[in-house]
């Protein structure tokens, strides 16, 4: 098997119409908030929100805290912070992180807030466009700060098509839009983290061409949660495919003539990771 770069490129339709309504109504909000996962805090960033965004205030919420390796999480806070970009971490199974986005939010636009306050519209709500790649967990962000089901959820990308005004109290209103790539991906790999994730559907995608090349990331970077999880030994120089076959064997997975099933193996290393049941894991470092 070839262990060559995926070249994925994914742009349908409606998400040249979601740019075009984002960037129509930008001038309705006073904050863009942009979720990323944590996992992958570069990847998941659209670099064309710069644009859309224009000069609005910006809050960064890095999203899926619990699945990503907290060590590298500290450094990316860190590093944002030192970049003077506002960070927010959050959880959203949990809920940790919510209850501050207000008080995040209000933080970044102080200078605003002090405007309207003298105008006299001190009472007036923040409006928020929340912004971010499909499948970062927006929807969930979103129905954790309002505490009810607005938004619709699925652990697949694509699903938010329209736009749609929450109010969450007399003090927010959130703008939610659809999840919004970008016409092409710079870098195998960045299309690959992409994948990694769940934000590109698995229909444009070979699994288990992804599931080798997951692994042979993994075998690197966190060897000892591989070794963990499927019980066989990681190191050495094995390429993907190879690391995939013996994961297989090692489950049981054979197929009629004694072939290891990788196929059923690639679906369940795809499953666990983006699950966190391997562990928790960052695939970019500052």
């Amino acid at each position: 098997m070839s262990e060559d770069g995926l070249h994925i490129q994914w742009y349908p339709g409606h998400m040249a119409k979601a740019r075009r309504m984002m960037e129509e109504n930008a001038n309705l909000v006073d904050i863009i908030c942009e979720i990323a996962d944590a996992r992958i805090p570069v990847s998941s960033r659209n670099p064309e929100l710069d644009s859309i965004a224009a000069n609005k205030p910006r809050l960064l919420i890095l999203n899926r805290i619990d699945l990503a390796d907290p060590e590298v999480t500290s450094l990316w806070r860190t590093r944002y912070t030192h970049d003077n970009i506002p960070v927010l971490e959050t959880n959203c199974k949990s809920g940790k992180g919510i209850r501050e986005f207000t008080s995040a939010a209000r933080g970044v636009l102080s200078e605003k807030l002090l405007e309207l306050r003298a105008k006299g519209q001190a009472g007036r709500p923040i409006r928020a466009m929340v912004v971010g790649i499909p499948n970062v967990g927006k929807s969930s962000f979103i129905n954790r700060l309002a505490k009810r089901n607005v938004a619709a959820t699925a652990d697949k990308p694509g699903l938010t098509r329209g736009k749609q005004w929450i109010t969450v109290d007399k003090g927010l209103e959130l703008l939610d839009t659809p999840g919004l790539l970008w016409p092409k991906l710079e870098g195998d790999r960045t299309a690959e983290n992409l994948a990694f994730t769940g934000a590109i559907k698995n229909e444009i995608i070979d699994r288990e061409t992804l599931a080798f090349r997951l692994m042979k990331r993994l075998s690197i970077e966190y060897p000892r949660l591989l070794e963990t999880r499927y019980k066989i030994d990681f190191s050495g120089q094995a390429e993907g495919w190879e690391l995939l076959e013996r994961a297989a064997r090692k489950r049981g997975f054979i197929v009629s003539g004694g072939q290891a099933d990788t196929e059923r193996m690639a679906n369940i290393l795809l499953d666990e990771f983006r699950g966190g049941i391997i562990g928790r894991i960052t695939l970019e470092r500052p």
